[in-house]
């Protein structure tokens, strides 16, 4: 039983890198820097979008692609920045895969895109398998949840281009060892750069602004 469902896997992630390759060539072909961000549900990844998108569309062409299990309550949100945005419904399944990402990018104007964001369901075990053809990985997490978190889920974080620190507001009012929280990151992922801000002051923000703006600005070959 175990080797038929270790053959299953393996056949449904070939499957999805081949799409996933598929979504990197169409992004390549129109020069879109793709960004995956990926969190645990409530550290602020639309928060940090509805921010992300108000900021950088003055300089840029802004789209987002959103995965939720049910509802358009985050794309509706992300809608309000003023940028193009389409809801994807997982219903039951707790990631998106590279055909979802596709299939979403027939409703988004493409041509006129510079970067676009691409929302997942708030977890941070099964989309650390599923590529969708994502030129950045970025995992967001927030000071309420714990320092421990990049030594619990190594995998997301071992594969993320950089890692955000949000609601840096409330460290005041809340158990969390910041310092502790570096050195774990330091320790899982000492490549990935670490941004610190809050979404709700937009404090910090500024950092994670500019380093995706020079991100764009090397894939496109050209000064932001």
């Amino acid at each position: 039983m175990a080797a038929k469902v270790i053959t299953i896997e393996s056949n449904i992630l070939k499957k999805n890198d081949s799409i996933a390759g598929e979504n990197r060539e169409l992004f390549r072909k129109y020069r879109i820097l793709a960004v995956n961000l990926l969190s645990s549900p409530g550290s602020g990844k639309t928060s940090l979008l509805v921010r992300t998108c108000g900021v950088l569309k003055k300089k840029l062409r802004v789209s987002v692609s959103v995965g939720d299990l049910q509802t358009a309550a985050d794309a509706e949100r992300i809608a309000g920045a003023g940028v193009p945005v389409v809801q994807i419904n997982t219903g039951t399944a707790c990631h998106l895969d590279a055909n979802m990402v596709q299939q979403s990018l027939k409703s988004l104007p493409l041509e006129q895109t510079d970067i676009l964001f691409i929302e997942n369901v708030g977890n941070l075990v099964c989309p650390a398998t599923f590529d969708v053809g994502e030129q950045l990985k970025v995992v967001l997490l927030s000071v309420a949840e714990g320092e421990e978190k990049p030594l619990k889920y190594p995998p997301i974080f071992q594969n993320a281009d950089c890692v955000c620190i949000n609601k840096t507001d409330l460290l005041p009012h809340v158990d969390f060892n910041l310092n502790q929280c570096r050195d774990n990151l330091k320790r899982i992922c000492p490549h990935a750069p670490v941004f610190e801000f809050s979404c709700r002051t937009g404090e910090g923000l500024g950092a994670w602004h500019d380093w995706l703006l020079g991100k764009w600005s090397a894939l496109a070959g050209v000064e932001c």
